[in-house]
């Protein structure tokens, strides 16, 4: 009998690689745009790490707040490029995470984490600059009793992540791409980026139009005396 809660699921369907490179560089302002910025992982997830961005599919775990068992079997079942995604209840009273699960994870091939959660021993992350976003940080350690999930689908502030999709972060923070979507995401991406470097072009060479601002307050019904 399938144990709900406490299971583990080996997942292969996963965003391709050569999609997850092409959004590396993508500012994920722009790839929330897209999306019509109805999708966010919350403003509490902030990168722990000192610089860059995150990109890869999602390995997804769920566990007890403050239990990092289920964490620890992650790591040992990462492939290269994956980011580890754990939904830790956004309980930051127990770190999920310290320094020497980050080396273990660096010598699989993790890309990252995502952690709804806390870690612990901050100036190793930021010296590994591994890319990690986290909730919170404490000192105090995590147990490993269980229960937890791999492999199924999590949510974290209302952004739901199946195995397998895309999970991009920048300074701005973290945002999903469901993998039967990245493509059409990416190829809008690529045009809002576009157009926002013939704006800049615009603005260094004083020719933007302006006009837009006072043409909606008046149809929004703005008095200006």
């Amino acid at each position: 009998m399938m144990q709900i809660g406490f299971r583990i699921r080996d997942n292969k369907d996963k965003v391709s690689d050569v999609i997850s490179a092409q959004f590396k560089d993508m500012p994920v302002a722009n790839v929330s745009d897209c999306m019509a910025r109805m999708t966010a992982g919350g403003p509490t997830l902030r990168p722990m790490h000192e610089s860059g961005s995150l990109s890869g599919p999602a390995l997804t775990v769920k566990t007890r707040p403050g239990d990092n068992l289920l964490l620890h079997k992650a790591i040992d079942m990462a492939r290269p490029g994956d980011v580890i995604v754990c939904d830790g209840g956004g309980d930051c009273t127990n770190s999920l995470m310290g320094e020497i699960m980050l080396a273990y994870a660096i010598t699989r091939g993790v890309a990252g984490f995502v952690i709804n959660g806390a870690i612990r021993d901050l100036d190793a992350f930021k010296e590994r600059n591994l890319p990690v976003f986290a909730a919170g940080v404490s000192h105090r350690g995590p147990y490993k009793d269980g229960p937890g999930e791999i492999g199924y689908a999590i949510a974290i502030d209302g952004m739901v992540i199946q195995p397998g999709d895309l999970v991009i972060g920048d300074s701005d923070g973290v945002l999903c791409v469901p993998k039967n979507s990245a493509e059409e995401v990416l190829k809008a991406t690529q045009a809002k980026n576009e157009a926002e470097v013939k704006q800049f072009a615009d603005i260094e060479a004083g020719k933007v139009n302006r006009t837009w601002v006072d043409d909606t307050l008046k149809r929004l019904g703005c008095v200006m005396e």
